[in-house]
């Protein structure tokens, strides 16, 4: 790569970052034109980026890694880090959705947000979360990864509770805070532990060196990795604040809760595939998760009557799809991040298409008071349609060619986990189709349930057209990703290569897949579209039907396994620290001062006193004497 093109590394980020800064600092002085800055930081990073892709396109794949130190960062003793970027295989195919992804909603948040007080300091936010997201993925290092990590959850903090006058969007974002500083301090043990084998934590010297460690320890490392992914990308057991989330407004649930912060996860646990290849155990541990996620969402999705909470369970679901294919190594590297890609089209372009029906509906978020939309929304029909193919993966749309890929290799894997892995990933496509019908049929079909007042109507081209090329990239992604194993291929300096094949020829999974997915649609076709939708939810349902709309009780598992205990142990912990730790202390400083008190009595301040004292004891030194001479 070209001198000035390696040298202009830093502008990714600090692009956005700067953006972020003016808007934070100029106050009300640019409310007229902050949306303008906005947009144009996010939007020269993208023209940016692409400019790095295809000048990396045209290199042999060992001269597209570009690495820059800026400066020396952290110089204490043994641990020597600086502040370097690397943009490689991996880092540019993140860039490239971050900044054309997030480009796009910022433009629809131009529409979206047109009508509030607070829109400078809304895309400020945007901007900052841009900026700590593409630190995260272009650090060369852990800490700085770890900067960027801790960075991308303040950002999200500060847009789920946006509107913070609202209490439930404050205490959403103060979840959402809370569960993802518990997964955080599974990337800080990490840390910490290569520091101590290793004596660094550059990616280049850890990885290197992994081979020399014991499995144990990378097991350890790897399972630590494991937990910062999990409440990053909302994965069980830390999955629980994703639903909530969705409190804030809409552009962030498209940014930050469907295309990019939620994939730091499995770009944390691709990045670090050097370990996991070396850590079985830990790998296992990530496909369980992964799988467990999988079917933990698609069935919450299924009985979610709010648009934006149903989306929300649809991207842990399949986020866990991702983290599975991670979790099978080589074998699923690639495919993880083909999904993550294609994910990032349609799942955003699906949460804009909500935020759409939103503000044309008085942004009410209920489905059972929705229908018939298609037809006084015919764009954002269209637009969320397409997603809604590309998801549920009927071909040539772009999930058929990701997410059948991560179920081919599930399939490949040795054994009964094959069959396991194979059969849950089936379930989760059949799942994923009955509920995503289920959102296409109560919000766009049947009769009207609309409110008395709702006046349901198109949106502006502002908010239209970044639908518009979302739905293109839903449907195009797939494909171009695909053909010729090309991001196989493109991956394969930073994740390796893999030449198997799945125990059943792939025409058969494929027709398989198929057959389930159709299957999915047809039930969901025959309860919502041939009876009547009820504007309240029934109210006797199964059992099953009530732990769904509960979110399987995450919330309640939380409180019986984390939050009492840890009431109870800080109860106890105070007990000891006041009646243990206090009280020895005090108890000594008050024997102190007892006999200080007793002692002082003696100092009368008479001489006839003193030289009383002085008396007795010259007799008993004399007395002494004449005892040992005796």
């Amino acid at each position: 790569m070209s001198g000035t093109l390696s040298s202009a590394v830093w502008l990714l980020p600090v692009l956005p970052l700067f953006g972020a800064a003016v808007l934070l600092l100029a106050g009300r002085r640019s409310d007229a034109w902050g949306h303008l800055l906005g947009c144009a930081t996010a939007l020269v990073s993208f023209a940016l980026g692409v400019v790095f892709f295809v000048d990396m396109l045209g290199r042999d794949a060992a001269e597209r890694v570009v690495h820059q130190t800026l400066f020396s960062w952290v110089p204490v003793g043994e641990l020597q880090v600086d502040f370097g970027l690397q943009l490689d295989q991996l880092s540019v195919c993140f860039v490239l959705l971050i900044t054309g992804v997030g480009s796009l909603i910022h433009i629809y948040s131009v529409g979206y947000m047109a009508h509030d007080p607070e829109r400078r300091r809304f895309f400020a936010y945007l901007n900052l979360f841009l900026a700590a997201m593409l630190l995260l993925v272009l650090a060369d290092n852990f800490l700085g990864l770890y900067v960027g990590w801790e960075g991308v959850g303040l950002a999200s903090y500060l847009l789920i509770g946006f509107w913070q006058y609202k209490p439930s969007a404050a205490a959403a974002a103060k979840k959402a805070f809370v569960v993802n500083r518990v997964g955080d301090m599974g990337l800080v043990l990490a840390i910490m532990i290569m520091f101590s084998t290793f004596g660094s934590i550059e990616f280049a010297d850890v990885f290197t060196r992994a081979d020399a460690a014991s499995e144990g320890v990378l097991t350890a490392i790897g399972l630590a990795l494991l937990l910062a992914a999990c409440g990053k990308s909302a994965q069980v057991p830390l999955q629980s604040w994703l639903g909530d989330a969705m409190e804030g407004p809409t552009p962030v649930s498209a940014l930050i809760h469907a295309a990019t912060m939620v994939t730091a996860g499995v770009y944390l646990i691709v990045r670090s595939n050097a370990i996991f290849d070396l850590a079985p155990g830990a790998q296992l541990a990530v496909v369980i998760v992964g799988a467990v996620t999988l079917l933990f969402g698609a069935i919450i999705g299924c009985a979610k009557d709010d648009i934006k909470k149903a989306l929300a369970a649809s991207t842990m679901s399949q986020i866990g799809y991702m983290v599975l294919a991670a979790g099978l190594g080589p074998a699923g590297y690639a495919f993880a991040i083909m999904l993550l890609l294609t994910h990032g089209f349609f799942k955003a372009g699906l949460f804009l298409g909500a935020g759409s029906v939103m503000h044309g509906m008085n942004d009410e978020v209920n489905m059972r008071r929705y229908g018939g939309l298609r037809t006084v929304m015919p764009i954002t029909f269209v637009t969320f349609g397409l997603g809604y193919l590309a998801i549920i993966g009927i071909p040539p749309f772009s999930g058929f060619f990701s997410k059948d890929k991560i179920i081919e290799a599930a399939f490949a894997a040795e054994g009964v986990q094959g069959v396991v892995l194979g059969t849950v990933t089936l379930l989760g496509a059949g799942l994923t189709a009955f509920y995503m019908t289920r959102v296409m049929l109560m919000t766009f079909f049947g009769r009207r349930r609309w409110a008395p007042d709702a006046d349901p109507h198109e949106s502006p081209g502002v908010m239209t057209v970044p639908m518009i090329l979302l739905a293109v990239g839903s449907v195009a992604a797939g494909a171009l990703l695909a053909v010729g194993s090309s991001l196989q291929h493109w991956l394969e300096p930073v994740v390796g290569a893999h030449h198997g094949e799945p125990a059943l020829p792939v025409w058969a999974i494929t027709v398989l897949t198929l057959v389930v997915v159709l299957a999915g649609v047809a039930v969901a076709y025959r309860q919502y579209a041939g009876q009547p939708i009820p504007e309240v939810a029934p109210a006797e349902v199964t059992a099953f039907t009530v732990a769904a709309r509960k979110d399987l009780y995450g919330d309640a598992f939380n409180e019986a396994a984390l939050m009492r205990p840890g009431q109870e142990l800080t109860r106890t912990l105070v007990t000891v620290d006041g009646r243990g730790v206090d009280g020895a202390v005090n108890g000594f400083a008050a024997l102190v001062g007892g006999t200080s008190m007793r002692v002082r009595r003696l100092q009368t301040g008479f001489v006839r006193s003193y030289a009383l004292f002085m008396f007795a004891g010259a007799a008993l030194l004399v007395a002494t004497m004449l005892v040992r001479l005796w």
